[in-house]
């Protein structure tokens, strides 16, 4: 993602009440060294952590933070901050500004800005992981994005409360540079006119997410790391184009995507009954982390230590990807499978192109110092029969974003073909 879509922006940051405040003073230096400019507007709360006039000193122009200042009002100031924007970042948004934007309340400067605004908005949640969990912060937060707000994080991590650690980490400077950057580039292509066409309204999309559990006994099982962000970043990215999505999960500690069908499930056998059952489909999208295989018979009871070291017979599970992209009939026009990695990437994914009979392979490299397992990025590499694309570190919802509208073209130009 180039500066130079960054550059000669202008960028309204508005600051709610948190501890992460201070990250959003190296945020304005950052975003003007690329050559934005920004302005700020910071709620009653937010001075408590970081000054308006530390603030000011880094923007070079004044920090607004009432509503009521009658400078600013006779030109309707409200009004005009939120035009003249080209971006507006919310960092960090805490619970409250969300139910806030997400009910259309209006009853200090940021939210009245938030409200008047017909600019993208970028919101950069952060605070305690209950909060971030809690059945009415992600409602909210289904209701924003679905109103076309854009974020950014929670990462997951440390709070600044003793023992307390989950998701709610405020993005970290780079990745939140990251996603201002890419809107304002869909937004210099023209993609923002685009958003709202949804080119995969009327089809069918099921995608698999998250890791299988296959049992030894009844407390142990075999698994692997995958947290399924990426799988459910998918099925997010589809229901936004417009798609009817089945999600086929295993176990996962996320949140279900709003607006998805969501089948639970836990063996590798469960998921490939769960995906048989829900086609067809006019694109799989096969990003689960199986475990390739299942103990031969899994024990009845507990698994006890003793003299001898108990022996697992293993057994190869189904191949789910290679199943669906071989069906003679019904199969689905777009087959996609996720290949994870630790070396020769790229050259085992054109090989599992093959083998699996796949339209498209994404492949990344899994190894434990990428973090991509658990993590919020990834560094992909979409191979197809015409060649490999390396794509860049992006977060995993700009990646889904990608492979979608990729997908919804490919759809729409075999479409014209065929007629």
């Amino acid at each position: 993602m180039r500066a130079s879509h960054v550059k000669q922006k202008r960028i309204l940051l508005i600051i709610s009440g948190g501890i992460a405040a201070y990250k959003c003073l190296d945020l304005i230096r950052r975003m003007r060294e690329a050559g934005a400019s920004v302005r700020a507007v910071m709620t009653k709360a937010a001075t408590e952590f970081i000054t308006p006039l530390s603030v000011g000193a880094l923007t070079s122009e004044r920090v607004f933070t009432s509503l009521f200042d009658l400078n600013d009002e006779q030109e309707i100031g409200h009004i005009r901050l939120s035009r003249e924007a080209d971006l507006l970042i919310v960092a960090p948004a805490t619970a409250d500004l969300i139910a806030k934007m997400a009910s259309g309340h209006a009853d200090d400067l940021a939210s009245t800005v938030l409200l008047a605004t017909d600019k993208p908005v970028l919101v950069a949640p952060a605070m305690n992981p209950r909060m971030w969990m809690h059945p009415a912060t992600q409602r909210n937060v289904a209701q924003l994005r679905a109103d076309g707000l854009h974020f950014v994080g929670p990462n997951t991590g440390e709070m600044a409360e003793r023992d307390e650690a989950g998701p709610g980490r405020l993005a970290e400077v780079p990745e939140i540079i990251a996603a201002a950057t890419s809107i304002l580039a869909e937004r210099a292509r023209g993609a923002i006119a685009h958003l709202h066409a949804r080119p995969l309204q009327g089809r069918h999309v099921l995608v698999t997410s998250g890791p299988t559990h296959e049992p030894i006994d009844p407390v142990r099982y075999i698994a692997n790391r995958s947290s399924g962000k990426q799988g459910h970043a998918i099925a997010r990215a589809a229901v936004a184009l417009g798609a009817r999505v089945t999600l086929v999960s295993g176990p996962v500690s996320i949140t279900d995507p709003p607006g998805v069908d969501v089948v639970r499930v836990e063996t590798a056998k469960e998921m490939l009954a769960a995906v048989e059952k829900n086609l067809p489909a006019d694109i799989a999208i096969f990003a689960a982390a199986v475990a390739d295989w299942r103990s031969a018979s899994a024990a009845q009871q507990k698994l006890k230590k003793s003299g001898d070291k108990p022996s697992l017979d293993l057994i190869e599970n189904p191949d789910i990807l290679a199943t669906v992209g071989k069906l003679r009939t019904g199969r689905p026009r777009l087959v996609i499978g996720f290949a994870a990695e630790t070396s020769s990437v790229a050259s085992e994914a054109a090989r599992k192109l093959k083998s699996k009979g796949a339209d498209w392979i994404v492949a990344n490299d899994v190894s434990p110092d990428r973090g991509v397992f658990g993590g919020d990025g990834n560094t992909v590499h979409l191979v197809t029969a015409q060649g490999t694309e390396d794509w860049p570190t992006l977060s995993k919802d700009e990646v889904a974003r990608r492979l979608l509208q990729r997908a919804a073209e490919h759809l729409s130009s075999g479409a014209a073909a065929a007629e």
